[in-house]
C-alpha cells in the first residue's frame, strides 16, 4: 500500500504552513510620540518599497489604508483611528530568493495612545511547504532602521545595534546592573574574549550576531581582563570567562539557578564548526524566546486583527452615513472575504502550533526519561564504589562561608539536591553562623535521606538524629506550599536543632521535600525558623 500511494502522494500538492519565526516589541523614546511614530512608519515603508518591485501607492505615504499587488510581493496597509488613538499596520510578503515556495511575511504595527509613548511591534512569519524548516533567524532590516532613527526600548532597556563592550571597571558595573535588572525582558548573551584576543572573538562574529538578534536579544562582549568581575560578583558557577558564552535569561540574579542560564564552554566553540553551532543556537534561542515573551495580541498586534476592526468600523460608518445599499453590500463582501482568508490562515497557524506543542512535549518527555536514567545510573555507580570501599562524598570539602554555600551545592550535590531561589537568598548572609553545620545537613539530605526516599529505598527518617543536637522531623502544621520549576510542592519535612529557641543566631531550620519525579531533595528555605500560622 505504501508503494502504491507513494506515487500518488508525489503528484498531490504539498500543504503550505505558516511558521512563527520571531516577535519584536517595544516603545520609542521620544518627547514627541507622534513624530516618532511617523518616523518609524516612514522607515518601514522605505524598506517595504525596496522589496515590492515597484512603487507603493500615494495612500501608503499618507499613512492611509492601501493595497499593493506585485506577483507575490504584495503589501497591504491599514490605518485605524478611534477617539484619541491611532494604529497603523502593514503586512508585506517577500518570496525567498533561494528556496522555491518559501515566502517571508513581515507584519508591523505602530500605535499611538493618549499620554503614552509610541508603541512598535513586528512579527516575522514564514510560509513554506517544507516539512522541516531549517533557518538562521535574523530580525528584518527595518528593525535596525527604526532602532537607529527612533530609539526603540524594550522594557526599560534601550536596544542597540552594536554589542555592549565591557573593557573597563565602569563598563562591568553597567553590565551587572543590566543583568540583574528585573525589568529586562530579553536574553543577554555574554561573549567573553580569550586572553589571546584583544577585541574580537576568534570563532564568533559578534557584530553580525548583534545585528541578527537586534530586538530579540542583547549582546555583550567582555574583554579577558574584565571577566574576573563576573566571578567576583556572581560566583564561579554563574559567571563566564576564557572565550566561553553564556545566555543570561530575564529574571537572573545573584541567587539564580546557574543551570537555567546555559553556558557554552570555550572548548566547544573552538572545536571544528563550534562557532557556527554556537551562533545557530544563540539565534534559535533568541527567536524562540521572543515568541514566548512578546505575546501575540498583547505585545505584538496581528495585522489580521487590526484589519478586521478597520473593516468593521468602515461598515458601521457607511451605515450611519446612510450610504447606498450597493456600497454597504460591497463593504460587507470585502469584510467577509477578508475574514475567510484570515480563518484559513489561522487554521494553518493552528496546525503549526499543534505540531510545535507535540515536539516540545516529546522533547520534554525524552529529557525527563534521560534525566531519570542518568540519576539511576549515577546512584548505581555510587553504590558500586561504596561497596568497594570508595565513597565519593568523603573527599568533599565543606564551604568556608555563606557566600560559598550555593556554589558548593551546585558543584557537589547537583542532581541530588537543589536550592530554590528562596533558599539561595536565605543562604546569602543569615544571622545563623554555623555554615559548616548547614553544609553537613545538606549533604545528609543529598545522601542518606535521598537514598531512603528514592525508589527502592527503605528506613524511617522521622526524628532521625543527623548529628548531636540536630534531627530530621516532619513539619506537621508548619508545612507550607511553594513553587519550583513550574510545579507546586509542599515543604513537609525539616531539619532542626534541639531546644525551643527562636533566636536566629542559634535556631536552625532547613525546610524541604522530596520530588518523586526527579528523585531530588528540594530545599525550600533555610537556615532560619519560618514564621507560619502555627508559629
Amino acid at each position: 500500500m505504501q508503494n502504491t500511494l507513494a506515487a500518488l502522494a508525489q503528484r498531490m500538492p504539498r500543504v503550505v504552513r505558516e511558521h512563527e519565526v520571531l516577535h519584536v516589541a517595544g516603545w520609542m523614546l521620544n518627547e514627541n510620540p507622534a513624530a516618532a511614530a511617523k518616523a518609524a512608519i516612514t522607515e518601514v515603508l522605505r524598506w517595504a518599497e525596496r522589496r515590492c518591485g515597484g512603487r507603493l501607492p500615494p495612500e501608503a505615504w499618507r499613512n492611509e489604508s492601501f493595497e499593493y499587488y506585485s506577483g507575490g510581493r504584495n503589501s497591504n496597509g491599514v490605518q485605524l483611528k478611534t477617539e484619541g488613538s491611532e494604529i497603523w499596520a502593514i503586512r508585506a510578503d517577500d518570496p525567498d530568493k533561494i528556496v522555491p515556495g518559501r515566502v517571508w511575511t513581515n507584519e508591523v504595527a505602530v500605535g499611538l495612545l493618549p499620554g503614552q509613548q509610541a508603541r512598535f511591534s513586528a512579527r516575522l512569519l514564514c510560509s513554506t511547504p517544507e516539512s522541516n524548516l531549517v533557518i538562521e533567524p535574523h530580525t528584518p532590516g527595518f528593525v535596525q532602521q527604526v532602532v537607529g532613527t527612533c530609539k526603540l526600548v524594550r522594557g526599560d532597556v534601550p536596544l542597540s545595534i552594536e554589542p555592549m563592550s565591557i573593557a573597563t571597571d565602569g563598563d562591568a558595573e553597567e553590565l551587572f546592573d543590566h543583568l540583574v535588572n528585573p525589568k529586562r525582558e530579553l536574553p543577554t548573551f555574554v561573549v567573553t574574549l580569550p586572553s589571546c584576543a584583544l577585541s574580537h572573538h576568534p570563532h564568533l562574529n559578534v557584530g553580525t550576531l548583534s545585528r541578527a538578534m537586534l530586538g530579540i536579544a542583547h549582546v555583550a562582549v567582555v574583554h579577558a581582563d574584565m571577566t574576573w568581575h563576573l566571578t567576583d560578583r556572581f560566583g564561579k558557577f554563574r559567571s563566564v570567562f576564557g572565550g566561553a558564552v553564556r545566555a543570561y535569561m530575564p529574571g537572573f540574579n545573584e541567587s539564580a539557578d546557574p543551570y537555567a542560564h546555559r553556558l557554552v564552554l570555550a572548548d566547544q566553540i573552538n572545536a571544528p564548526g563550534g562557532g557556527e553551532r554556537c551562533s545557530h543556537w544563540m539565534r534559535q534561542l533568541a527567536a524562540t524566546e521572543s515568541i514566548w515573551r512578546a505575546k501575540l495580541g498583547r505585545d505584538v498586534l496581528a495585522f489580521s486583527d487590526i484589519r478586521a476592526v478597520s473593516l468593521q468600523l468602515r461598515q458601521v460608518e457607511l451605515e450611519s452615513e446612510g450610504a447606498s445599499d450597493a456600497d454597504q453590500l460591497a463593504a460587507a463582501k470585502q469584510r467577509l472575504a477578508t475574514l475567510e482568508n484570515d480563518i484559513e490562515r489561522q487554521h494553518s497557524e493552528q496546525d503549526y502550533y499543534v505540531e510545535e506543542h507535540d515536539k516540545e512535549r516529546q522533547r520534554a518527555e525524552y529529557a525527563e526519561q534521560q534525566a531519570q536514567a542518568s540519576a539511576y545510573r549515577i546512584r548505581e555507580l555510587t553504590r558500586l564504589l561504596k561497596d568497594k570501599g570508595h565513597d565519593p562524598d568523603q573527599s568533599i570539602p565543606l564551604p568556608g562561608s555563606w557566600q560559598e554555600l550555593s556554589d558548593w551545592c551546585d558543584q557537589h550535590l547537583s542532581g541530588r539536591l537543589v536550592l530554590t531561589s528562596t533558599g539561595r537568598r536565605g543562604a546569602k548572609a543569615p544571622v545563623y553562623s554555623e555554615v559548616a553545620t548547614v553544609a553537613r545537613c545538606l549533604h545528609w539530605l543529598a545522601s542518606d535521606c535521598r537514598e531512603a526516599r528514592s525508589v527502592g529505598g527503605s528506613g524511617s527518617i522521622n526524628n532521625k538524629t543527623i548529628m548531636e543536637g540536630i534531627l530530621n522531623a516532619s513539619c506537621g502544621s508548619d508545612a507550607f506550599d511553594f513553587d519550583w520549576n513550574g510545579r507546586r510542592f509542599s515543604a513537609d519535612w525539616h531539619i532542626k536543632n534541639g531546644g525551643n529557641t527562636r533566636d536566629p543566631s542559634r535556631c536552625l531550620r532547613i525546610y524541604y521535600c522530596f520530588d518523586e519525579q526527579t528523585q531530588q531533595i528540594i530545599v525550600a528555605d533555610l537556615p532560619a525558623h519560618r514564621r507560619t500560622g502555627a508559629s
